[in-house]
């Protein structure tokens, strides 16, 4: 009996029409937000999450759980016993298809990723820049034919996470993190204790980019177990291009912050960059990428220009914009990696043949139905 009225609660048609109204109203204020935080801090606020605080002190429901509840929602009405009826089947088919996509979605958001590729002129890349999440890298350049990388993925790079790497010997505690940084100069020499970077310069935090990708994050951490006296409090930013250097257990490696990789299995390599500007400007119409796909040591040649992407393996390459500098061009690649990519042809697909199916079955009864007869 309680499993029959627990049933019935979640199984209501009332609960389906509630989580869309609800959803309407996260749109329009989630939309609102993106004026004042941007548009990722929004998405994170209001859709990519389960619940968010309003008003500091009030608990709502987020776009997940609210997505969650109309899936739950949607499959327990699959199980009443007078749906499953020969005039019905077509609403039967719409319900299968609208779960299809609510399924697709929660796929999306839970496995999917993106990013993107720099690569300049003559340049072959294998990796792809995430958008949000960073990395700490130690990389030793001792080898005689190769470089040896050991990363900290950003779950341990949080304010007062100390990592404890047993093979070298060394433990990393992260004194700070900093989602935007204002990089100034030292008045006078740093204590002793600041090593590299830190000793003629310092890392402050500055009011963040309603953007995140243009946003320059750091890092600051202390350093125990090196060698010859390397012990110290070390600072890393995004795109610093002088780089400490460490001595552990007679190797020497530097350290790097960087956008979290992804690896590919296959590289790509830009073989030219083009542009085309406006009539008496010097603003880009349109641009594109000619490349190499090289897979198994075999390149392909394509030409991935704007509105024109690349689908390779469940990944989708978009011109996304281009950098130039004195030294040459380098293109800008978008890379999305989507596992639910076909839930919505499919879903639509599927949606579609529902309501035609419910429209061929209750149209003789439309079409049998009296007209109205108005008396004069």
């Amino acid at each position: 009996m309680i499993l029959h009225n627990i049933y019935k609660i979640i199984s209501n048609p009332k609960i389906f029409v509630y989580t869309v109204l609800w959803l309407m109203v996260l749109v329009f204020f989630g939309t609102i937000a993106q004026k004042d935080i941007g548009l990722y801090a929004s998405q994170m606020k209001y859709f990519s999450t389960y619940y968010f605080i309003l008003f500091d002190y009030i608990p709502l429901p987020g776009g997940r759980l609210t997505l969650i509840i109309m899936t739950v929602n949607l499959a327990s009405s699959l199980f009443k016993k007078n749906l499953w009826k020969m005039k019905k089947v077509g609403v039967i088919i719409l319900h299968i298809g609208g779960l299809l996509l609510l399924v697709g979605g929660g796929v999306t958001a839970q496995f999917s990723s993106e990013g993107n590729m720099v690569i300049n002129e003559g340049e072959n890349i294998d990796f792809v820049d995430d958008y949000h999440r960073m990395e700490l890298c130690l990389v030793n350049i001792s080898l005689e034919d190769s470089l040896e990388y050991i990363v900290f993925d950003d779950e341990l790079l949080s304010e007062g996470q100390i990592i404890n790497y047993e093979r070298l010997g060394v433990k990393i505690e992260i004194i700070s993190r900093i989602e935007n940084t204002r990089i100034q100069n030292r008045v006078t020499l740093g204590d002793s204790i600041y090593k590299g970077f830190l000793k003629e310069f310092v890392l402050l935090p500055k009011e963040p980019d309603k953007e995140n990708t243009q946003n320059r994050p750091s890092i600051i951490f202390r350093v125990r177990g090196s060698d010859n006296n390397s012990d110290g409090i070390y600072g890393l930013f995004l795109g610093q291009r002088d780089l400490d250097i460490f001595d552990f257990k007679k190797n020497q490696y530097f350290t790097e912050f960087r956008r979290e990789r992804s690896y590919l299995p296959f590289s790509i390599e830009l073989l030219d960059f083009k542009k085309v500007l406006h009539p008496g400007t010097n603003v880009a119409k349109s641009f594109s990428s000619e490349i190499n796909l090289i897979e198994s040591k075999v390149p392909r040649r394509v030409l991935i220009q704007m509105n024109e992407p690349l689908r390779h393996q469940g990944y989708t390459f978009f011109q996304a914009s281009f950098i130039e500098e004195l030294d040459g061009e380098a293109t800008v690649l978008a890379v999305v990696k989507n596992y639910g990519r076909l839930f919505p042809y499919i879903s639509s697909i599927i949606m579609s043949i529902g309501l035609l199916v419910h429209l061929m079955v209750n149209l003789p009864k439309m079409i049998r139905k009296k007209p109205i007869q108005i008396s004069e």
